[in-house]
C-alpha cells in the first residue's frame, strides 16, 4: 500500500496516514494479520518524522485497527470489532460532508450514489 501525503492539506499528516490505512483495511488492500512497515521505514518512505508515524500507529491501536508489539511490530488486527455503529466524530464529519454537498447543489440521489460507490 502506498501512502500519499498532501502537504497543503489542513488535515494533520498523522490523520492523513491514519485515514489511508483505515481505507486500506476497509477495501481489503490490507488484510487481517498483515505486517505494516516499521515506524522508521514508513517515516523514511514518506519523508516525515518518526514521531508522526508513531502517533499514527498509537491512534490506530487505540481505535482497534492494528495491534503492536516489540517483537512483531505493527499488524492489522485480524478481528476488528464490528459494533454496527458510527462514532460521534464520524457522524459529525458526515454531517459536514452532507452540508457541503447540499450547498454545492449535489442532490440527495447523487450523494447516495457516491455512498454506494464508496461502500
Amino acid at each position: 500500500m502506498i501512502i500519499k501525503i498532501d502537504e497543503y492539506s489542513d488535515l494533520p499528516i498523522y490523520m492523513q496516514i491514519r485515514n489511508q490505512i483505515v481505507m486500506g483495511i476497509s477495501s481489503g488492500e490490507l488484510k487481517g494479520g498483515e505486517q505494516l512497515p516499521t515506524v522508521r521505514a514508513l517515516a523514511l518512505e514518506i519523508g516525515i518524522n518518526t514521531m508522526t508515524v508513531s502517533k499514527t500507529y498509537q491512534l490506530l491501536k487505540s481505535e482497534g485497527y492494528i495491534m503492536t508489539d516489540r517483537k512483531n511490530g505493527a499488524r492489522v488486527r485480524p478481528d476488528i470489532s464490528k459494533s454496527g455503529e458510527i462514532s460521534e466524530g464520524n457522524k459529525s464529519e458526515l454531517k459536514r460532508i452532507v452540508s457541503e454537498a447540499r450547498l454545492s447543489g449535489v442532490s440527495k440521489e447523487q450523494l447516495k450514489e457516491l455512498i454506494d460507490e464508496f461502500y
